[in-house]
């Protein structure tokens, strides 16, 4: 760091995302985007939208606010846009907690949370998922803390129930409960059906996994109006004009072509049945995921060299150097193809192993 970095983030730990690797060709796993490209009603309003990108974008995002709340049965100041679910995870941060509402969040989910607190230099709290990688919602309770959870959570695919889910925001009246549903659309029941009944709840979504858009930095918030204020404030305090021309169009777009895109759920959910069983039959334990990828370990291998020997062979996938988990790998799930390649080059690892 530079002479003139800031003594306040001078221990800031960054947040390390999935490589992006062009040295070669690879069957990317590592970073649960879809494998499926976007509709092509979505690549055609992105094409028509650049000949106006001399203008700004609409800061209230209304037709695309209008379509989400369209989508999900909700009333349009209890939707917000962003660029990507990230940044309305950083405004909930701002937002709610501080140093009398400290923050709460399993030890082993999305490793976003903890920089932002740290960034924010906010108390927190990081409680230990059990030994079977389960949310034990009673630990959620009754804190006096703003509740983070991922659900499903990453990097296990593990979810909770709607219905304890509930019993989490219900138990905590006086604190904001953020729900990250990134991966809710891979077998999971969102929360969203709970924002009308609650005001102290706020969802989180992404385009970036179910709807092909990663590239595209997208994200979406549902919670009461009030809270939905308190988002825009920050929002408009920092940078009003966060999503653009185009990434809008692409999110309307999107929304509108919905059968496309679940259908494309409903594939890598069988892909994932098939992956999982195939690695079962390798002798691997595998979470029970509800999410586009795979959190698996194998005794007959370290996680680190099956991570190795994989990315030798032109398959990524992600490997994480926690010492609970420092065995495991999680596997984004892609095409049908890339799988039968993906379990065929573990295969080939297992019995170089012999």
């Amino acid at each position: 760091m530079s002479r003139f970095f800031s003594t306040t983030h001078k221990n800031l730990v960054p947040y390390v995302p999935g490589e992006q690797l062009n040295d070669k060709k690879y069957i990317k796993l590592n970073t649960n985007e879809s494998p499926y490209p976007p509709s092509d009603k979505v690549k055609k309003a992105v094409s028509e939208e650049v000949s106006r990108l001399m203008l700004y974008s609409d800061p209230d995002s209304k037709e695309l606010v209008s379509a989400l709340a369209k989508r999900y049965n909700l009333p349009e100041d209890c939707v917000v846009v962003t660029n990507g679910s990230d940044e309305i995870l950083n405004f909930a941060f701002l937002a709610f907690c501080d140093s009398t509402h400290p923050a709460i969040f399993p030890d082993l989910t999305y490793g976003f949370y903890k920089v932002f607190a740290n960034l924010y230099n906010l108390p927190y709290t990081e409680i230990p998922l059990n030994k079977d990688f389960t949310v034990s919602p009673e630990d959620y309770m009754l804190n006096n803390a703003t509740v983070f959870l991922a659900n499903p959570n990453a990097p296990t695919g593990i979810a909770l129930e709607l219905s304890e889910i509930e019993k989490i925001v219900k138990a905590n009246p006086d604190n904001v409960v953020i729900i990250d549903e990134a991966y809710v659309d891979f077998g999971t029941e969102s929360a969203v059906s709970l924002v009308n009944k609650y005001d102290n709840l706020l969802v989180t979504q992404t385009f970036s996994k179910s709807r092909s858009l990663a590239g595209a930095r997208l994200g979406m918030g549902f919670a009461s109006p009030e809270l939905i204020k308190d988002i825009n404030t920050l929002r408009y305090s920092t940078n009003p004009y966060n999503v653009n021309r185009m990434t809008m169009k692409a999110g309307v777009s999107a929304i509108e072509d919905d059968d496309y895109y679940m259908n494309n759920c409903k594939k890598i959910q069988l892909t994932r049945d098939y992956t999982a069983s195939s690695l079962k039959e390798l002798g691997f334990f595998v979470t029970d995921s509800k999410a586009n990828f795979l959190f698996a370990e194998s005794k007959r291998i370290k996680g680190s060299d099956l991570y190795v020997k994989l990315k030798e062979k032109g398959v990524l996938i992600r490997h994480f150097e926690s010492d609970r988990i420092s065995n495991f790998n999680r596997i984004t799930i892609g095409t049908q193809e890339q799988m039968e390649i993906f379990i065929s080059k573990v295969l080939e690892i297992l019995e170089e192993e012999k």
